[in-house]
């Protein structure tokens, strides 16, 4: 690039075009406003007011914890298991490794309980599918490795376990547990297992951050009179990512993924830019999956602009 520069083909600033470090990002950036969850410890550090938001609309409050051994933690876990299964409730299992996962289904299902797996090999679609399978009541047990990845919002889930919590690592810190437990807070019956042998400091951590809140929910709702109550939501805010049921989109394709019969090459040109107008509203309204399947129905419907092109010339 220098060479470039000295002889005018390319401006000076091309020697450093480059993201911003972090330092750097900071001296440009009067204020900053954090927005998480389970804050870390810079943003901590560096925050002068801490705005907490721990009451919820329905009145529900975070789930109460129980350690428990590791020994005959499966058998444990199963009867606990046909106690949700008996009233209608789900189950959401975390384990160490995928091959842990795949193995505890596998016992489930000799066990009689209806029960899927979740891990990175399993792919977007196919994940959604069977987030909605779970809330529809298809099975009752979803075993995950990482189920903080997965943005899961069931309502239906009363127990979150968490299996060999004591080993501490990525998924098993302070921050993690904390955000797990979360995943039983959307049901007033949600309850929280870790299975451990020792209390190690992210137990302890997430046991007092959870009792806490707890404790400031519980007394919110004794002085406001509240009586907890479950979320509602319905299912098919998860069904519209797995077919393309917009009105924009042509009946004969919501099924058939890019088949368009009939269709010329200017009605094709129409039918791609009121895709990705579509796909560009889902991207804003946070909705990645349902946006990422009409970027790939628009690759394909261009792939057929380019038969009909060649078609033509030909």
């Amino acid at each position: 690039k220098q060479t470039l520069v000295d002889h005018g083909f390319r401006l000076p600033s091309a020697l450093d075009n480059r993201p911003l470090r972090f330092d750097e990002f900071l001296g440009k950036v009067p204020q900053l406003v954090f927005v998480s969850a389970t804050p870390g410890a810079y943003e901590l550090r560096h925050s002068g007011v801490v705005a907490e938001q721990l009451i919820r609309p329905t009145g529900i409050v975070d789930p109460e914890v129980e350690l428990r051994a590791t020994k005959n933690q499966i058998d444990d876990l199963l009867n606990e298991i046909r106690k949700r299964a008996d009233v209608g409730e789900r189950v959401l299992v975390t384990t160490l490794t995928k091959k842990m996962s795949e193995d505890l289904t596998d016992y489930l299902l000799e066990a009689g309980v209806k029960t899927r797996y979740l891990h990175s090999e399993v792919d977007t679609l196919e994940r959604i599918q069977i987030i909605r399978e779970l809330r529809l009541g298809d099975y009752d047990v979803l075993v995950g490795v990482n189920l903080l990845r997965e943005g899961l919002d069931l309502p239906e889930v009363s127990l979150v376990a968490v299996l060999d919590a004591d080993k501490e690592g990525f998924l098993r810190g302070k921050t993690a547990l904390i955000q797990t437990i979360g995943r039983a807070a959307r049901n007033v019956n949600g309850r929280v297992l870790l299975y451990a042998d020792k209390l190690t400091e992210a137990i302890k951590g997430a046991l007092d951050e959870t009792e806490r809140r707890r404790a400031k929910q519980l007394a919110y709702n004794e002085e406001h009179g509240i009586t907890p109550e479950n979320i509602v939501k319905g299912v098919s805010d998860i069904a519209e990512f797995l077919s393309l049921g917009s009105p924009t989109v042509p009946r004969g394709r919501r099924a058939g993924g890019s088949k368009v019969e009939g269709l010329n090459r200017e009605e094709l040109e129409k039918l791609v830019i009121t895709l990705e107008e579509e796909m560009f509203a889902a991207a804003e309204e946070l909705r990645f999956e349902y946006a990422a399947k009409l970027r790939d129905e628009i690759k394909d419907l261009n792939r057929e602009l380019m038969a009909l092109a060649s078609t033509s010339a030909a």
